[in-house]
């Protein structure tokens, strides 16, 4: 028989009424082996009606995570070899006589814009791993679709903690300062009766975790500390973990507009799914100072509905420069014959990352009423690699308007780099 960790009681013996339990914290902290005990100790209970869906946001996660998890625990203790039991290859999952365990994930593939998701209304328990990875629609439609009378239903979700601003911290949570500036410690919403949250470290799973990995998880104190403080720690960060831009000002558009500096744009374009975003850029020295203009989808090139006419509403005229993505030719063409003066913004092997350190090294400063260079500044963020660490690569996600700056920054400064490559 497989020993529970004392700390995750509630999850199985859930008190009356809960619907929803959060288990969240740091790293090593017996999550997942507590939510696959969960599955395994319920798929085996005869007596109990038992639906479970298994998910994370994609699909293809889950066999090599929760669902390998709760193998192991069924071939730990030999419930593998009671008769009735099976194991499911597509989609993967487990059943024993009539309870059933389906993995399901909210999207089949990364290429995937829309959810795939069927009705659950016969599944009474859902698991979901890595729960920061779905977005708030997205676990609105699962939730209304859980609508069995057989049994209570629990929603588990495990996850380590997202950023201030994501939808499970305020829907859930409550923020107090710590001892460190810029995270938090969350605690439940106490109108929130029908959630329980179970927060724990890898100090409420010691006896499961390698002493070599704790001089590693305490060494990040000083080598990594917004690492240790997020994933070791169980804070809440200020912004996305591995967040790129940092320490960005704030100015009212008026501080802006009496800036006595030439003005330049960057244009990143976009149509169906991603915005057309352009921003003013002012810069002296050392610092720089951008400014939202357009933030918008459905934009043609030219025509009614266009860029060019928003170019005009804003006060442009043919004489202002603007950089626009030299990976758009068409499209810097269609507007250059339109009238407006576009060159295409220097580009080259290597020039993404060149662009985020040029932008790094300067003071910027963005106008308060630049709602989404605020949103796109908080989560434009690095690749994490499977340890949550930054890889250095940036995610392809929350860049439209942080491209559209560096395009300027690196147009305008490429003169002084010989020998990029542009």
């Amino acid at each position: 028989m497989q020993k529970v960790n004392h700390h995750y009681k509630d999850l199985f013996i859930p008190p009356p009424g809960v619907r929803y339990f959060i288990l969240m914290g740091g790293r090593s902290a017996g999550r997942s082996t507590a939510g696959s005990q969960l599955i395994k100790t319920k798929l085996f209970n005869k007596m109990d009606y038992f639906r479970c869906a298994m998910m994370r946001f994609i699909y293809g996660d889950i066999k090599n995570s929760i669902f390998q998890d709760t193998l192991d625990r069924i071939e730990e203790d030999g419930s593998d070899q009671l008769e009735g039991y099976e194991v499911q290859g597509a989609p993967v999952g487990f059943t024993y006589k009539k309870n059933k365990v389906t993995g399901i994930g909210f999207r089949k593939s990364s290429s995937d814009q829309k959810s795939k998701l069927k009705s659950l209304a016969n599944y009474n328990v859902v698991v979901i791993e890595e729960a920061d990875e779905i977005n708030e629609e997205d676990f609105r439609q699962l939730d209304d679709s859980l609508r069995t009378l057989k049994s209570d239903i629990m929603v588990v979700l495990m996850l380590n903690p997202p950023e201030k601003n994501h939808w499970i911290i305020r829907r859930f949570f409550n923020l107090i300062d710590t001892e460190v500036e810029g995270f938090y410690k969350a605690v439940k919403k106490p109108e929130l009766t029908d959630t329980v949250v179970i927060s724990t470290t890898y100090k409420e799973n010691i006896v499961n975790v390698n002493p070599s990995s704790i001089v590693n998880f305490e060494r990040y104190r000083e080598t990594r500390p917004d690492y240790y403080w997020n994933m070791i720690r169980g804070y809440v960060s200020e912004g996305a973990r591995g967040r790129i831009f940092k320490n960005w000002k704030t100015i009212s558009d008026a501080e802006f507009d009496a800036l006595p500096y030439p003005t330049t744009y960057g244009l990143d374009f976009g149509f169906s799914n991603d915005p057309a975003a352009l921003l003013a850029s002012k810069s002296h020295n050392n610092k720089i100072w951008f400014k939202e203009l357009i933030y918008e989808v459905g934009l043609t090139n030219v025509g009614n509905h266009s860029l060019s006419k928003r170019f005009e509403d804003l006060g442009l005229t043919g004489q202002d420069l603007i950089y626009g993505d030299s990976a758009e030719m068409k499209s810097i063409e269609e507007l250059c014959q339109d009238g407006w003066y576009v060159e295409p913004a220097t580009k080259g092997p290597g020039s993404v990352n060149a662009g985020i350190d040029m932008l790094q090294g300067l003071e910027v400063f963005y106008t308060e009423s630049s709602t989404n260079i605020d949103t796109e500044r908080q989560n434009y963020k690095w690749r994490l690699d499977r340890n949550k660490l930054p890889t250095g690569n940036p995610e392809d996600k929350n860049n439209h308007l942080m491209d559209a700056g560096r395009y300027v920054v690196m147009s305008d400064r490429s003169k002084t780099f010989v020998g990029f490559a542009g």
